[in-house]
Parts: structure tokens; C-alpha cells; sequence
């Protein structure tokens, strides 16, 4: 018994996510007594009852409006139910609405002059030919953008996501000078508006796919829906402001200009540290090929973080090797024995096709072939990229290299069936390694189209 101290053994014990444990015992009068608990400003534990002294009942009050905002404004369980770069990347993409929202307010201002409002002598069937000629431009550039580039908008979520507002920004900027282009106002709010259309598109698949990324516990709608309630708590503060900041630049179209091209650098400033501050643990192209090139240089595996801080985002969208993941057969073959070249020598999921000039390579693949074939494929066709840079390779590869310098009579063909038995020593090793420091190979987001085929294996492997 603890009647000395007043407390027993503890009986129990809580704890919120992956906090600290706090243990109860029982008091000398039969109530329970908790440990105290340091609070975090992200997790306010639950107020103790307020003794009959008084005594906490300041803290349960101050507590009270801050475990409030938290469970308003952040998924349930946050920290622990979403992924590590949620904060960061939450805090910077609400600096880039708030820019957004007020030179949203600025552009909106100079379209509103330019239909006339205000204006006794605008005709109101004019402002509203033209406004009908704007939307439906932008809907049919909302529908053609997603057949274009829809299926590419997961593969490179971070570099669509920053292109995309740095797009909106463009098209704010034509509605912003629309007014001073009279005799083209029509053609130009039209573009804005078709920009702003793309922008819809990319930006909101792009939320959707940083969505998947940052939700951990099945929690997708609860993510977005506090994405959502953020987005709109800063848009109402961009509001209030603009309301200020309007009467202050009406009169002044270069000063509106300068204090839009400041929210602009500004906005664009935040997406970058937004979108460079994610940390994906999926492969892309850039990823794995960041990966593959530093596995070859050095021997080991980048880490998830350093990994997608060296991931380009402003040239992502041109790789220097052009590799295509699930070509139809037809494309890269046209007689029997083409496909044996194709096939000689490996009992591969895929076959490859290397054109040297282009620095283009084609991938084929099987109906049986997994995540892991088609990574293996992408690894493949990387490798044949490494071969035409610079940079320190594995001996073997080295000479591969070098019999390519040495003329352009080398037949790709059998560089490539060579490659084939080089990776079979290189890819076990890496593979492991990038389940070691934390990659999921069981899923990727390389693109591949959809084309599958169905060949002869050969029957055994050739010593080449």
C-alpha cells in the first residue's frame, strides 16, 4: 500500500500517437491521480478535473482554444497520421495562397475595370459575350489538358504542382494588363482564362496524388478535408486584407503592378520551399535515376530525404534519355528476327530496345511482369543513359562504355544483351538497398503505358 505517500502502484497508463506514456495510480482518497504530462503545441493532452482549490483550471482554459484550432485546422492524430513533411509543407503552401488570394484580388480588380464596371457607357451585352467566350475557352482547355497530360501528373507530382502556380501567376499577370490591351481584351482574358483552367487540372490532381503521400492511417478524406478548412481560414485572411489594400491601388495602375509583382515572387518563392520541402518515398524517373547514378558512382543508396533534395524541379520535365515503359510490340520489332535479337540471351519480363542516336530506349513488357519487373525495365534503360554520360561506372560497365566511344559501328544490340547479365549482379544489390533505406519498390510512379505482349522465352541463358 502507498498510505504514506498518498499514491499506490500505477494501475494504468495513456498516451496520445507516439507521445510518451503517462502512468495513474490511485490517491489516498480512492480518486485517480495522473503524471503530469509536458505539452507539445501540437498535442494538448486532455484537461485534468479541475480540483476544488481551483487549481488548473487556468491551464484547462488556455489549453481549451489551442486544442480547438488543432482539431478544426489538422487531421486526427496529427503528427503521427500523416507523413513527416506535412508541417513544412503545409506552412509554405499557405504563404503561397495568402500571395495568391491577394494578387487573385489585384487581377480580379483589373478585369472588373476592363468589362466596365463602373463605366455608365459599357454595354452590359458585350461584357457578357465576352465573359461567356473567356469560360467556355477555359473548358475546353480543361478537358484537353487532362487527356494530354493527365496520366503524366502522378509521375512528377512536384514539378506539375510548381508549374502549375507558376502558370496561375502568368495568367493573373494577362488580366492585370487585359485592361490596357482594349482592342485585344477579349482574346487576352480568354488565354488567362484557359491558363487558369490547366491550373485547375494540374494543381488539383497534384493535391490529390501529395494527398496519398501524406495520409497514413486510411485517413485521405480527413487530409484533404483540413487541407481544405487551411485553405480557406488563409483565403478569408487574403480577403480582409484586400479589402485594405484595394481603395490603396486603385488609383495607381504601377503601383498595383508593383505590389503584384512582389506577391508574385513571393508566391513562387513559398511553392518552391512547399514542394521542395516533400519528401516522397516513391520512385519516379528522376528519383531513381538520382539513385541508380549515385549507387553506380559510389556504391550506396541515397536516403529518402537527400534523395528528393537533389530531385530537379525546375528541368524534371526533360530527361536526357528518353525511356518508354510499356511500348506495344509492334512499335519496336517488325520481323522474326528482330524479336530473336530482342529475346537472345535473357528470360527477362520485358524486352529492351536501344536507339543510340536518339538516346531513346523502348521497353516491352510481359503480361506476368510486376512492380518489381518494371522497375528492374527502368533500371535497365537508365543504365544504357549512364553509358552515354560522364562520371565514374563499375569496371565492366566502364568498358561498355568506352567500346561506344570508340566507334559508332559498336552494335547496340549486343551492348545491350551485355547489359543484361551486368544487371543481373547489379539490380539484386540495389534493389535491397533501396528497401533498406526506406523506398517502397512494392509501388512506383514511373510511367508506363498500358501496352502488354506475350513471347517465346528462350530457354536458357547465354554466357555472353
Amino acid at each position: 500500500m502507498a498510505g504514506a505517500t498518498g499514491r499506490a502502484a500505477a494501475l494504468c497508463s495513456e498516451r496520445f500517437g507516439s507521445g510518451t506514456a503517462r502512468g495513474c495510480g490511485a490517491a489516498a482518497d480512492g480518486s485517480l491521480r495522473w503524471e503530469a504530462e509536458a505539452a507539445s503545441w501540437w498535442r494538448i493532452s486532455q484537461a485534468f478535473p479541475a480540483k476544488p482549490d481551483g487549481r488548473g483550471a487556468g491551464a484547462s482554459a488556455a489549453a481549451a482554444p489551442l486544442s480547438g484550432l488543432k482539431a478544426v485546422l489538422l487531421p486526427q492524430g496529427f503528427p503521427d497520421s500523416v507523413s513527416a513533411d506535412y508541417l513544412p509543407y503545409q506552412l509554405w503552401d499557405s504563404v503561397q495562397a495568402f500571395a495568391s488570394s491577394l494578387s487573385g484580388a489585384l487581377a480580379t480588380h483589373a478585369v472588373m475595370l476592363g468589362l466596365g464596371v463602373g463605366n455608365a457607357d459599357a454595354s452590359l451585352a458585350a461584357a457578357t459575350a465576352t465573359w461567356l467566350v473567356k469560360d467556355s475557352t477555359g473548358m475546353l482547355g480543361r478537358i484537353i489538358f487532362a487527356w494530354w497530360k493527365g496520366s503524366k501528373l502522378d509521375c512528377n507530382a512536384k514539378q506539375w504542382r510548381l508549374f502549375a502556380d507558376i502558370l496561375n501567376d502568368a495568367a493573373m499577370f494577362l488580366e492585370i494588363v487585359a485592361p490596357a490591351l482594349p482592342f485585344c481584351f477579349t482574346v487576352t482574358i480568354s488565354i488567362s482564362n484557359l491558363a487558369k483552367c490547366i491550373v485547375s487540372v494540374a494543381g488539383g490532381a497534384t493535391r490529390a496524388a501529395l494527398t496519398v503521400h501524406q495520409a497514413r492511417r486510411n485517413n485521405m478524406a480527413d487530409v484533404a478535408a483540413k487541407d481544405g478548412s487551411q485553405e480557406t481560414l488563409v483565403n478569408l485572411a487574403g480577403l480582409l486584407v484586400s479589402l485594405v489594400m484595394l481603395p490603396l491601388v486603385s488609383g495607381s495602375p504601377s503601383f498595383s503592378l508593383g505590389c503584384f509583382f512582389l506577391l508574385t515572387a513571393l508566391h513562387i518563392y513559398a511553392n518552391y520551399r512547399a514542394v521542395h520541402a516533400l519528401v516522397m518515398e516513391t520512385l519516379n524517373e528522376n528519383r531513381l535515376q538520382l539513385l541508380l547514378r549515385h549507387f553506380l558512382q559510389k556504391g550506396e543508396i541515397l536516403d529518402t530525404t537527400s534523395a528528393n533534395r537533389m530531385e530537379p524541379l525546375w528541368t524534371g520535365f526533360w530527361p536526357s534519355l528518353s525511356l518508354s515503359l510499356g511500348v506495344p510490340l509492334h512499335r519496336v520489332i517488325s520481323s522474326v528476327s528482330e524479336l530473336q535479337q530482342l529475346v537472345e540471351g535473357h528470360q527477362e519480363l520485358y524486352l529492351l530496345c536501344w536507339n543510340q542516336s536518339r538516346n531513346q530506349v523502348q521497353v516491352v513488357l510481359s503480361e506476368m511482369a510486376g512492380p518489381e519487373a518494371v522497375l528492374k525495365a527502368a533500371t535497365h534503360g537508365l543504365l544504357l543513359g549512364a553509358l552515354q554520360e560522364d562520371g565514374p561506372l563499375p569496371c565492366e560497365l566502364e568498358e561498355l562504355r568506352n567500346r561506344l566511344r570508340a566507334g559508332p559501328e559498336e552494335d547496340s544490340g549486343a551492348i545491350v544483351r551485355e547489359t543484361y547479365r551486368v544487371l543481373d549482379k547489379l539490380f539484386p544489390p540495389f534493389l535491397e538497398g533501396l528497401q533498406a533505406t526506406g523506398w517502397q519498390t512494392e509501388k512506383h510512379q514511373l510511367e508506363v503505358d498500358e501496352w502488354r505482349a506475350t513471347w517465346l522465352l528462350s530457354p536458357e541463358k547465354k554466357d555472353l
